[in-house]
């Protein structure tokens, strides 16, 4: 995959003029990162404010959230030839002017479809604005192009700012209303907008690569697959799963786009994602590490809300100060994962056990503490975890793909797998499995817990029965969480002790290649393409 890369002269960016001083040249664009990092279509943090004030549901806000995700998945196997195509003004300019409309559409549109198409196109977007600035200043971040290191960067930003963007949505909506979250962010990105035309230069490459041979009828079926499988996800318990028209045409409609895709790549000379991509052994070790852990992690969306708003009374803006124990976890990770991964070169082995061994603090903290009278502050232990853990397994997985020995023109394919796998999935799949068995087991503990009222005797008597039935359901909530917990870190145990037994001993040396070395392959690629259409 890779070439080793020795020592360069003093680093510069020739997109902005030299009255720019050279050291805060790359701050210019890791602020530009972070303005479009926030900018996310729908926030979901805001998702109560929303159904509250429109006609829309706790799930439509969540297909809407997701489908950023997709958008920005589905984005890794053109950001490559979009980066030689355009200029990074101009990339800048058109994303910033895309994200503000969908940044004003998102906030005045009640209809589901116009939404999820919208936060689709602003994932898009999303993903190629962050390619720009982040590929722009990565050989300042790793001279020698190491992954292992720029990835720690990566994870540090997108992750924390998913923290921050909460916090920011939450007080913006306390203090005035939750619309003034998209105006502020349409002010950052025009903001963004002034400052590329003013600093930053349309500078083209030696050579515009065309967009031709892209197979865009695969990506748009695989679009349509990752859309049909996150919806069964978010609405298969609102609709009863398959019980439903609904549910049973997503599941139609996702199956045929996949095996469609699976057939044309038989025959096509450059799918959209190809055979080599899918088959890849690190690329479906990724996936499989991916299922198992961020299933182990879905207490988070499905538990963590519902405990700490329904057993501990906590409001909203408690609820989301919470995300100042994951953020810390976050940049902790990142920093270890730094100095123990990126530079010391430990093995895949020793991060991923480490992962799930935090993994399995993290759900043995809940299981031995979850209560009626856990303070704030002792949530900070599962939640500084859980943060820890999952930038661990996402940087060390991302970097393993990076190793896997696949052409130039395969990586970003496995890229976008991996962001389906890793973002989508992990969002999706492991809430849904999770909140389905919860609501089997509070079924099950409410008719046992139940069972004890059913002779009011005097202690009971008194109580009105509304309020008996909700003391049944809160106990039994309670009891249902405490026995997930313990059935995941059971999972958790025996998934660290299948790693440590049977995981490869392979460490990490994933080097990029030159950017002079990229731009010669795709234009080869390129003029062998025109030769074919014109012969």
């Amino acid at each position: 995959m890779g070439e080793w890369h020795g020592p360069q002269g003093p680093f510069d960016i020739p997109d902005v003029p030299d009255c720019i001083p050279r050291r805060l040249k790359p701050w210019l664009f890791i602020l530009f990162v972070l303005i479009v990092q926030f900018s996310g279509g729908v926030y979901l943090a805001a998702a109560t404010d929303m159904v509250g004030s429109t006609a829309l549901m706790q799930e439509d806000i969540l297909m809407a959230g997701y489908a950023s995700l997709v958008g920005m998945s589905i984005n890794f196997c053109v950001m490559f030839r979009l980066k030689f195509r355009f200029s990074n003004r101009i990339g800048l300019l058109i994303c910033g002017i895309t994200l503000i409309a969908a940044n004003f559409i998102c906030a005045g549109t009640t209809s589901v479809p116009v939404l999820v198409v919208t936060c689709f196109v602003a994932g898009w977007m999303r993903m190629w604005a962050t390619f720009i600035c982040n590929s722009t200043i990565q050989l300042w971040l790793t001279p020698v192009r190491d992954m292992a290191i720029f990835f720690c960067y990566v994870y540090l930003v997108v992750d924390g700012v998913i923290q921050l963007s909460g916090i920011a949505t939450i007080y913006t909506a306390f203090f005035s209303q939750w619309e003034y979250m998209h105006w502020i962010m349409s002010g950052l990105l025009a903001l963004m907008m002034l400052l590329t035309l003013l600093l930053v230069r349309p500078v083209k490459g030696p050579m515009q690569i065309p967009l031709l041979g892209i197979d865009w009828i695969g990506a748009a079926l695989w679009s349509i697959f990752m859309l049909c499988f996150t919806f069964i996800c978010v609405y298969g318990n609102y609709y009863d799963w398959w019980e439903a028209e609904e549910i049973t045409a997503a599941t139609i409609i996702g199956i045929a786009c996949l095996l469609i895709n699976l057939w044309r790549v038989t025959f096509l000379h450059h799918p959209y994602i190809s055979l080599q991509a899918l088959t890849n052994r690190n690329v479906v070790r990724a996936t499989g590490v991916y299922l198992v852990f961020f299933t182990l992690m879905a207490t988070k969306h499905v538990f963590e809300h519902s405990y700490a708003s329904a057993i501990l009374g906590y409001d909203e803006t408690n609820l989301i100060d919470l995300n100042w124990y994951v953020l810390a976890g976050i940049i902790a990770g990142c920093v270890f994962t730094y100095y123990t991964f990126a530079l010391r070169k430990w093995r895949y082995k020793t991060m991923t056990a480490i992962g799930f061994a935090l993994a399995a603090v993290y759900l043995g903290y809940f299981y031995l503490t979850i209560d009626y009278g856990v303070e704030k502050e002792m949530l900070f232990v599962p939640l500084f975890t859980r943060g820890f853990a999952s930038v661990i397994i996402s940087i060390v997985f991302l970097t393993s793909i990076v190793q896997s020995g696949l052409h130039f023109f395969v990586f970003p394919q496995a890229l976008t797998i991996n962001g389906f796998t890793g973002a989508v999935m992990g969002a999706a799949f492991g809430p849904a499995v999770i909140g389905e068995l919860l609501r089997h087991t509070v079924a099950k503990n409410a008719a046992l817990i139940g069972a004890g009222f059913t002779d009011f005797n005097a202690d009971t008597a008194h109580i009105p029965l509304g309020q008996l039935y909700g003391m049944v359901q809160k106990q039994a909530l309670v009891v249902s969480m405490k026995e997930i917990y313990g059935w995941l870190l059971i999972v958790a145990l025996l998934s660290l002790v299948i790693i440590i037994v049977s995981y490869s001993n392979v460490k990490p040396f994933a080097i990029f290649p030159k950017w002079r070395t990229i731009r010669r392959l795709l234009r080869k690629e390129a003029r062998s393409r025109l030769q074919r259409d014109n012969g």
